[in-house]
């Protein structure tokens, strides 16, 4: 028992001495012994720096210092009943959870969540931070948020933080995004590899605020024995097939998202390509009700195949 828990278990020993004015009655009702009550209870006044109880007879009496702290003592108890009963594992959700993740998590699988949560349980707010993936790492380190949904590729794995408790929710197959004009050059590629080295003269378009994706690439260009040409960064995916539209290059998106009439998603194997997003909190935080309410509807979604990027019937 540590010293905050001893210091509130003195406080219910007083406000039951005050109540059957007996020490005795006290070690009754909270099983244990009279010597443990008599200790206890001259520890915190020692604590207070005041007579809190005196003889009187064979039974004790509390001093007016003594009913004073016994009244604080009841309006104590009740406020860290409740508290233990509003943030137990048990309790109600209640609560503002921050979150800070990537742009497709969030309009994809957070949103969904928060409409839901919105109707069946609306003491449940959460707060939406748009973040790549180290962004929202260390905004969780710095406990900035409560939640980070963040990703990485199976080519580029994340390295492990045992700081960190991380839930699987999904992953989603990539592809080569070339000019719909040009998809004809990807015939009879059988191969990662093979497939990028048709595009060896090419420049290539690559995330602006994260580099898994341009690491996978030079890891499927290596194996085709070049380096890409990265020339364009783009964070959104939109403007990543608006600059393959314009002819300004080639790049990587999901093989699930429906694309513009220009581009052409050319599916990759032998590597395949995929990205795989996580629910990532701080250990031992993941059992904060509304936290894990939020955490447990992402994964529910994730597990029924409602993820971003599926179309029906895919």
């Amino acid at each position: 028992m540590d010293n905050r828990e001893m210091e509130t278990r003195r406080l219910e020993m007083l406000a039951e001495l005050e109540r059957l004015g007996s020490m005795r009655a006290v070690a009754e009702v909270m099983h244990t012994t009279t010597s443990t009550v008599s200790q206890q209870l001259a520890v915190l006044a020692h604590e207070m720096g005041a007579p809190l109880f005196e003889p009187d007879g064979r039974r004790v009496r509390l001093t007016p210092y003594g009913r004073r702290l016994a009244e604080h003592a009841v309006t104590i108890l009740a406020a860290v009943e409740a508290a233990r009963r509003d943030l137990g594992p048990t309790a109600e959700p209640n609560g503002t959870v921050r979150v800070g993740g990537f742009q497709t998590a969030v309009s994809g699988s957070l949103l969904p969540v928060l409409r839901e949560l919105s109707g069946s349980h609306p003491r449940v707010h959460v707060l939406v931070r748009e973040h790549e993936p180290a962004e929202a790492l260390g905004m969780l380190a710095a406990d900035e948020v409560d939640l980070a949904l963040v990703y990485d590729y199976n080519l580029s794995p994340a390295p492990p933080d045992p700081a960190l408790a991380v839930t699987p929710l999904w992953r989603t197959r990539w592809g080569l995004g070339v000019p719909a004009e040009e998809a004809a050059a990807c015939a009879g590629a059988r191969t990662s590899p093979e497939l990028f080295a048709r595009f060896r003269e090419r420049e290539w378009i690559v995330n602006s605020r994260n580099t898994a994706d341009e690491e996978v690439a030079r890891r499927i260009g290596a194996l085709a024995d070049f380096t890409p040409h990265v020339t364009h960064r783009a964070d959104s995916l939109d403007l990543v097939e608006e600059l393959i539209t314009a002819g300004l290059g080639v790049g990587l998106l999901p093989q699930d998202r429906p694309t513009t009439a220009g581009v052409r998603v050319v599916p990759l194997e032998d590597p395949a390509v995929y990205m795989r997003a996580y629910a990532v909190t701080r250990l031992g935080h993941r059992d904060w009700p509304p936290l894990a309410l939020v955490i447990d509807r992402l994964t529910e979604r994730a597990e029924a195949g409602a993820f971003p990027g599926r179309v029906a019937g895919g």
